[in-house]
């Protein structure tokens, strides 16, 4: 059985609070690129895996941009370690295990609500930002193919110094507007759209 997700009156508002918070205090510039359409539809927010601040930096881009009810899948054995993610919209998923099945159902059952958003990492690991190309588990085209209409929205996010003694963040945003649904084809247009990001991002250093 799963752990599902749960939004607390206290921890849920303090935690939206606390992303803004917490990244305009350690990055010294914050820069969202690309442009999000509301289509009045859930959000399935497919993003890289980095660094702790992942979930953080969704949110943050959550409260300032795309502003749904926040969910996330978070690896069980994490989840039981540290209650508070389950209670700013944290579940659980078990790789290898019948109950993963279960996690898909769920997923599939938040993108039926046009109020939520869904933070899904599909390399399924952390891996360093500059990593290319990134290889996605299978999981993502059950979910998409079993939910309804939804917006699927590719986020990256890029951390560079450059001349500046505090890091800048980059967050970049692009729909999926592709009609293929396998797992192949999203990863395909997701490693496009991360190596313009990237190519993006080097060309800030010559500014």
């Amino acid at each position: 059985m799963i752990i599902k997700a749960r939004h607390h009156f206290f921890y849920y508002p303090f935690f939206k609070f606390y992303a803004g918070w917490s990244i305009h205090r350690h990055f010294g510039h914050v820069e969202i690129n690309g442009e999000f359409k509301d289509r009045n539809l859930p959000v399935l927010l497919l993003a890289n895996h980095f660094s702790w601040w992942d979930g953080i930096m969704a949110l943050y881009l959550n409260v300032s941009l795309l502003k749904r009810k926040f969910h996330f899948m978070m690896m069980e054995e994490q989840l039981t370690k540290f209650t508070h993610p389950n209670l700013i919209g944290g579940y659980s998923v078990r790789k290898g295990s019948r109950s993963a099945i279960e996690s898909i159902e769920y997923t599939v059952e938040l993108l039926n609500d046009r109020a939520n958003l869904v933070l899904v990492f599909p390399q399924g690991k952390i891996e360093s930002a500059y990593t290319f190309p990134l290889n996605f588990e299978g999981g993502i085209k059950h979910i998409i193919k079993r939910s309804g209409a939804l917006q699927i929205i590719f986020m990256a996010n890029l951390v560079d110094y450059f001349s500046d003694r505090k890091p800048g963040l980059f967050i970049y945003i692009s729909e999926f507007v592709g009609d293929k649904f396998d797992t192949g084809s999203i990863q395909d247009a997701y490693n496009h759209f991360y190596k313009k990001c990237i190519s993006a991002n080097a060309l800030k250093s010559t500014h």
